[in-house]
């Protein structure tokens, strides 16, 4: 991180705050770097996950060229369309499921991946955030069932470690940028696959139920106010929290964060069916933010 710190510094990779940002001064973008050296580290040590290793390495890549020159979204896709390839190849679900189940896991992939991008807005949130998802997935992988090589999840949880130390601060040192959220959306996602696949059990997609629910609703919001969704925006629950009501960034952070590892205990340690699971975990996540939203933005209005 102190070296690229030094990169950083001589190229001048920064993120300068705008209108639509949830800072005011001038930081270092793209320690999320420390994310896709991780998984390099991992899949070069383990031969078995050279193939995902080089699928987030193409996904990283052109996520950080993205962060220094804005690229056109249909070049992005490209590229996240031949890394989420990689990523199928090696799960496999090519072999399994059938040509149309195929394209929509590709839109969900593709879509999920963004959608943990778009949450990356606020210092200690995707660190803090990931932490806690790969520590449920380390879990089970240690003590309920095995579906990972641990490194595969030690690195990347180190690497959250050491991000962390810089980002989690009322000024942080640096952003993760697109190269870290989208690198770890990637990884996670992988992980999480791989783990229902071995399993059979469906639930594990509710270790991303806290992002999921906020980016489904934020959307939905969106289209009601007929705003482009692809545009930049502050219509995000945590961006109200943190810019409209002033709350601090790392009390936010951290409310995201322990929301999702109540939720990950839940799953892992309740006795319930994943249907009863979806409603014990969406209904009150969807009433939450239906509830808090018009509070929120009470203030945006004014």
């Amino acid at each position: 991180m102190l070296i690229y710190f030094k990169i950083a510094d001589k190229f001048n990779i920064i993120d300068k705050p705008n209108e639509r940002s949830s800072h005011t001064k001038t930081t270092i973008r793209g320690g999320g770097i420390i994310f896709l050296v991780a998984i390099i580290i991992s899949g070069t040590l383990d031969q078995q996950y050279f193939i995902p290793m080089i699928g987030a390495s193409i996904i990283g890549i052109i996520s950080f060229i993205d962060d220094r020159i804005t690229l056109s979204s249909r070049i992005r896709v490209l590229f996240h369309l031949a890394a989420v390839t990689l990523m199928f190849y090696f799960l496999p679900v090519f072999g399994i499921l059938s040509w149309w189940a195929i394209v929509m896991l590709y839109i969900l992939v593709i879509g999920t991946i963004n959608a943990y991008n778009f949450m990356d807005g606020i210092n200690g949130i995707t660190g803090l955030y990931s932490l806690v998802v790969l520590g449920g997935l380390q879990y089970v992988n240690l003590c309920q069932s095995s579906f990972a090589a641990p490194d595969m999840i030690w690195f990347p949880i180190i690497s959250c470690l050491v991000f962390l130390y810089f980002n989690f601060r009322k000024k942080a040192k640096c952003f993760a940028g697109d190269v870290g959220s989208i690198t770890m959306a990637f990884w996670v996602i992988m992980l999480i696959m791989q783990l229902i696949l071995k399993t059979d059990n469906y639930s594990y997609i509710l270790f991303l139920s806290v992002y999921g629910v906020e980016t489904a609703l934020t959307i939905i919001h969106r289209l009601y106010l007929k705003q482009n969704i692809f545009d930049a925006h502050r219509l995000h629950l945590y961006q109200l929290m943190a810019n409209e009501q002033k709350m601090p960034h790392l009390i936010v952070s951290s409310i995201y964060a322990l929301s999702q590892m109540l939720i990950i205990v839940l799953i892992i340690f309740g006795e319930f069916n994943f249907y009863t699971l979806v409603a014990l975990i969406l209904i009150p996540l969807i009433l939450i933010y239906t509830f808090m939203k018009p509070r929120l933005m009470v203030k945006l209005s004014d």
